[in-house]
């Protein structure tokens, strides 16, 4: 996800992936399947374990569509879920796409039609390079998308201090890694200042309202409150202790049991042509 100078603050523990291999074409980037037909090239940056990027790679088969992502370990996973799922059109890199070279195909040709990046700016310290990066690696005429949450913005009822404070944490290590988790609605200015000027903006959400999605957004969390890569720096970091973390989880839970809980995300998403 982040390169050698970002935090990625969630890391890649079992939980955080399992909220990751969620993610598909129809439920995380709907605003981009419209442009995307067979044929089309593109390349996923932050791929994370592939989940996402192979159900892209279905939709533009038999286009060539490469995932990059800096943790190894999670990359090994994408490539064995691509081969589990017989998709035999993506092809997987480790490293910073920022540094590698990924542009040229095998026909040579520079560049792809579509440069791609889910919930990865939020995670960077130079959100605008990265976008001038993307838009680096596209052809003439193709497209740089990028779809992230707001924290700040995300909203849940019944109220619950617990998640109140959870929101607290969860901001604090985010600037204390020099990343901004109000990403989605700056992602218009981003843009800007990278000099793409040929933009669309829109808004999307994850809602999770249901017993099921709730008690699964809730476990995931909680688990991820106390024992992911968030759960150590807000520790080491002085932002709070492994008691109020755990007490936080149980928050979680307990919110996820009651009979009218809704949390919803509010996702930006920046088309942009170079």
């Amino acid at each position: 996800m982040a390169g050698t100078d970002d935090v990625y603050t969630h890391g890649h523990s079992e939980a955080v992936l399992r909220s990751h291999r969620w993610r598909t074409a129809a439920n995380s980037a709907a605003y981009l399947l419209p442009h995307l037909t067979p044929g089309t090239s593109l390349l996923d940056v932050g791929c994370g374990p592939g989940t996402l990027t192979v159900d892209l790679a279905r939709r533009v088969a038999p286009g060539r569509v490469v995932g990059v992502d800096v943790a190894a370990d999670v990359v090994d996973r994408a490539r064995a879920h691509a081969e589990e799922a017989g998709v035999a059109n993506v092809s997987f890199a480790v490293g910073d796409f920022r540094s590698l070279e990924l542009a040229a195909g095998p026909d040579g040709a520079g560049g792809f039609d579509v440069v791609h990046a889910h919930q990865v700016l939020q995670h960077l310290r130079d959100p605008v390079g990265a976008l001038r990066a993307m838009a680096g690696l596209v052809r003439p005429g193709g497209l740089v998308a990028v779809r992230d949450a707001d924290y700040p913005a995300m909203t849940w009822a019944p109220d619950s201090p617990g998640l109140d404070r959870w929101l607290e944490v969860y901001l604090a290590v985010t600037q204390r890694n020099g990343a901004d988790a109000a990403a989605a609605r700056h992602l218009p200015v981003w843009a800007r200042a990278a000099g793409l000027t040929d933009t669309t903006f829109t808004t999307s959400t994850w809602t999770f309202a249901t017993p099921d999605d709730r008690r699964w957004w809730a476990a995931m969390w909680a688990e991820r409150i106390v024992s992911s890569s968030v759960a150590h720096q807000a520790v080491s970091y002085g932002v709070a202790t492994a008691t109020e973390l755990a007490d936080i989880a149980a928050a979680w839970h307990a919110w996820a049991e009651g009979p009218d809980g809704v949390f919803v995300i509010i996702n930006g998403e920046l088309l942009a042509r170079p």
